[in-house]
């Protein structure tokens, strides 16, 4: 039996200190905030994230160093066979294409998932790598059933302000300005490689109807018959984020919500203020 470590990045909403007790590990991803460098819960913590998003600081994602991916699955190595790695979506960053290459070198003993996830359907694929180790399964195995189910999942998330969409260049300033005057909150998709548009909304009561009509069809439709995990994720307050918890338990009962906040790497793009709803299918091994 293959002794297998997983490893993610922090754009799972993984924290170091969860990832300890969970037994996985986590690759902290650099930021770039007026051109000095920051690992995401080593040197920045979510609270100075946001104060400095909100003082208009100059931030910018970046992707890990080579050398220090291939230092962590050296470490893992020297006490596992064989390590599973499982970065964000590809379609978000070039992480995940950097980690692939650098696996070639690691033949039958890094297995690279580009599962195209992020944030906590990421985190779900983590755990449920983790629970295919302690089954059992080799790092290959994993990663096929990971690839196998890497599109079974959907985030849909509203934005409290377009400012950062603007920034982005997802958003004119024309939109942008006309947005904030009629109050428009557009609900974004992650379901695949990129987040896109998925429908706009007048005010956080039509977005938030939005999302959970979104995401009972998903359950009822896409996932028909088939468990799935049902989540949710913010950027806003504690207090607004356990309300969006409670209608979401409201509108589908019997499922048990896990909810974190959103990874640094969405935020840099949609700010603070924002709230999603996600699912991923359970696992059919």
């Amino acid at each position: 039996m293959a002794n297998v470590a997983i490893v993610t990045d922090s754009n799972s909403g993984i924290t170091q200190a969860a990832g300890r007790e969970l037994g996985i590990r986590v690759l902290p991803m650099p930021f770039y905030i007026n051109e000095e460098l920051f690992f995401e819960d080593i040197t920045l913590t979510q609270e100075q994230f946001y104060q400095r998003l909100a003082e208009d600081a100059d931030i910018s994602t970046s992707q890990p160093a080579p050398g220090d991916v291939t230092d962590l699955w050296d470490e893992m190595l020297e006490t596992y066979d064989q390590v599973v790695y499982i970065p964000m979506s590809s379609g978000l960053s070039a992480s995940c294409e950097t980690a692939l290459m650098l696996a070639n070198e690691y033949k039958d003993k890094v297995f690279v998932v580009n599962n195209q996830r992020i944030s906590i359907t990421q985190r779900q694929s983590a755990l449920d790598a983790l629970e295919m180790a302690r089954a059992g399964m080799d790092g290959k195995a994993i990663h096929d059933v990971l690839m196998r189910e890497r599109l079974e999942a959907s985030i849909y998330i509203t934005v409290d302000t377009l400012k950062y969409l603007k920034k982005g260049g997802r958003v004119t300033a024309a939109g942008a300005a006309i947005g904030a005057v009629l109050n428009i909150k557009p609900v974004l998709q992650i379901q695949g490689e990129k987040l896109d548009a998925y429908a706009k909304a007048r005010g956080w009561k039509s977005a938030k109807k939005i999302m959970l009509d979104a995401m009972e069809k998903d359950i009822t439709q896409r996932f028909a018959g088939k468990p799935v995990h049902l989540m949710a994720a913010y950027t806003c307050s504690d207090e607004t984020a356990q309300e969006w918890k409670g209608e979401i338990e409201a509108r589908f009962p019997g499922y048990e919500v896990h909810m974190d906040k959103l990874s640094l790497s969405v935020a840099c793009h949609i700010g603070a203020g924002s709230m999603a709803v996600a699912c991923s299918k359970k696992l059919e091994l």
